[in-house]
């Protein structure tokens, strides 16, 4: 599924681009927090108390769009991985 405005208005109204900040990122909420951030975020910090207590800035929709946003925007993409 190819990315549009259109569908990431609807589904993610919490992620936003600018193109003046940080380069056009995905950011939640205008912040300077980019969704690739969070997602990392959420790796290093798997305890959500943990996580918005680094984070406090951060609620728990602003995590859920980000992993979502993600999520979809690997489906447009094929990453080669080394076979084990």
């Amino acid at each position: 599924m190819a990315w549009s405005q259109e569908a990431e208005m609807k589904t993610f109204d919490r992620i936003t681009r600018d193109p003046a900040m940080l380069g056009g990122q995905p950011t939640v909420r205008s912040m300077r927090l980019t969704v690739r951030r969070v997602v990392k975020a959420v790796a290093l910090y798997p305890n959500r108390d943990e996580l918005f207590a680094e984070y406090p800035e951060l609620e728990p929709e602003d995590v859920r769009q980000a992993l979502e946003f993600a999520a979809q925007n690997l489906d447009d993409r094929v990453i080669a991985l080394e076979l084990a």
